[in-house]
């Protein structure tokens, strides 16, 4: 079990755009396990590589969350395309682990449907509703260096910034 640090906004490397994984395969076990041990031992929802320091496009989603069962493994997404999103959209308070205790109104889409590979390789596509869709839609944001910060204006923007440089100094020290 690797519980890996979370990073907290404004960390440079949580504004990066991540580069695909490609065909090297051979780390993504390891990473698999340290992001869902992460994921599970901080309550979220789901967990983004470069929340963990590492730059590439995988993320995980919590396997409830996806419709299974908690005894089911996380869904994993490797090099992740979100090939459609429903019209139908809702405004709903985000939180995020890399900005613990700030939660904001985003709006997404109901549903959506997302393309990956999983551990071994192979591809997949998964539709999903609610709260999935929304996960994997905020997930996939990590990777292309979109945080919800970026869903709100300069202000709010600022004073989210402030409370985190505040957060994080108080947890380093």
């Amino acid at each position: 079990m690797a519980i890996r640090r979370i990073l907290w906004y404004p960390d440079p490397q949580l504004m990066e755009q991540c580069a695909p994984v490609g065909d090297s395969t051979s780390e993504l076990a390891e990473l698999f396990r340290d992001l869902s041990d992460t994921m599970f031992a901080h309550n979220g929802a789901g967990l983004a590589a470069p929340q963990i320091g590492i730059l590439k496009r995988v993320f995980v989603i919590d396997p409830v969350v996806a419709g299974l069962s908690e005894q089911d493994a996380p869904l994993l997404f490797v090099d992740p395309q979100i090939e459609w999103l429903s019209d139908e959209t809702e405004v709903s308070d985000e939180g995020c682990l890399s900005f613990p205790g700030i939660y904001v109104p985003i709006r997404r889409a109901l549903k959506a449907r997302t393309r990956a590979r999983d551990v071994e390789g192979k591809g997949f596509e998964v539709e999903g509703e609610g709260l999935f869709a929304r996960a994997m839609q905020h997930e996939k944001d990590h990777l292309d260096g979109t945080l919800i910060t970026d869903h709100v204006g300069r202000l709010k923007r600022k004073m989210i910034r402030r409370k985190m440089e505040r957060e994080t100094q108080s947890r380093d020290d």
